[in-house]
Order: C-alpha cells, then structure tokens, then sequence
C-alpha cells in the first residue's frame, strides 16, 4: 500500500517538518505541496490521484475551509486532514462543516500523524484530542459557538438596512421591497450585499435568522 499525500501549508518551515516527519514511513509519497488554496486546488485538476491532503486553515489568497469545500464537492474521494495550530471553537466547527475528514494540530509527532492518515483512508477520523472535546462540547451546546453573534454585536445596520431586513423577513422579493419602501431595485441589491457582509452571511434565510438571534430586527 502507498499513500499518496499533497500538504496545502503557506510556510515553508513547517511544511519541511512535516515532510521529515512522513520521511520514516515507506509506505507514504508525498505528491506535491501548495502554498494556499487556490494553488492547491489548481494542482488537483492536474492530478487528483490522492488519497489524503494535510490541510492548514490560515493560509494567503484561499483559506483551507473553502479549499476543502471546494475539494469535497469536486472530489469527494480525497480525504482531507486539518493539520494546524488553530483550535478555536469557530475554526473546528467550520473545518467539520466544510467537509473535513478529520483535524489534528500541527504539535502532533510523527508516529500518530502517520497513525491518523492511516486511520482516515480506512474511514475514520482522527482528531486530537483536546479538539474531539471541543466538538462534542459543541454538539451537547451548539449555543457555545457564539462567536458568530459576538461577530454581529459589533455591527450597527442602518435604519434602511433593517427595513429592508424586516422586509426580507415577510418573504418579500426585491421588486416588493423596492416599491415598498420607493427606491430602485439595484439600490435594494446593493443594501442587501452590505447586510450580507456585515452580518457575514451569504443567504436571505440566513440573513434574517441571524438578525433574529441578535435582536436586530
């Protein structure tokens, strides 16, 4: 058996620790490595003959929480390991959403490391463990994830904006919006593109639930 491994990581110092930590076990070929997401992705559609990317999150350009969307969607066979030094509540929630088989810190020595490849070609998901807490945490009180509301506290929409939220949330489309409250319908487009990006959502459901949640409307 050899597994052919590619490693997404924007900094060359660990991404030579991590090839010498795979370097002991013959029975792993690392591939190739990106520098973000956007490259990695890239050099998948020139070969996609792998069985295992060791992803980091914080990467330039593409992060590794959209890569491993991106990945999962287009080939769903890849198993994808987050491999970094990030373990807040929002990050793990988010990797685990995108599609990510597993999610290890970057302290991890090369035996487990070795071990939870292994594991993750045969089904599993390797985690380390101070993250497999946090999602169980997570699952038993998914109202711990409250980084996303604390995000949005912050942020004051304008009067217009949170009519026309209260509007979305009667189900009215931008034609009725815009006759409602008498402006064109571009001029709606563009107010809900601002509510979208300071609520950082990506969808009216979205939009007003998460106005709802944090009493904005």
């Amino acid at each position: 058996m050899n597994l052919k491994i590619c490693i997404a990581e924007d900094n060359y110092f660990l991404v030579k620790a991590i090839k010498e930590k795979l370097s002991f076990f013959d029975d792993i070929s690392i591939k190739f490595h990106a520098n973000n997401g956007a490259e990695l992705i890239g050099k998948l559609e020139e070969n996609h003959n792998i069985d295992v990317v060791l992803m980091d999150i914080q990467m330039p350009i593409m992060d590794g929480i959209k890569a491993t969307e991106l990945i999962k969607n287009k080939y769903p066979q890849i198993k994808v390991i987050m491999l970094t030094v990030v373990d807040d509540d929002d990050c793990v929630f988010k990797a685990i959403k995108a599609g990510a088989n597993g999610y290890l810190l970057k302290e991890i020595n090369a035996e487990n490391l070795h071990k939870s490849i292994i594991e993750v070609t045969e089904g599993g998901a390797p985690m380390t463990p101070s993250i497999a807490l946090k999602t169980l945490n997570l699952l038993r009180d998914p109202s711990s994830l409250n980084s996303e509301s604390e995000v949005v506290n912050n942020i004051k929409l304008t009067k217009r904006e949170t009519e026309i939220l209260l509007q979305l949330s009667k189900g009215l489309n931008y034609n009725n919006i815009s006759e409602n409250l008498i402006i064109s319908p571009s001029t709606v487009r563009k107010h809900i593109e601002n509510i979208y990006k300071k609520l950082q959502v990506h969808s009216k459901m979205e939009a007003v639930m998460k106005a709802k949640k944090n009493n904005l409307i």
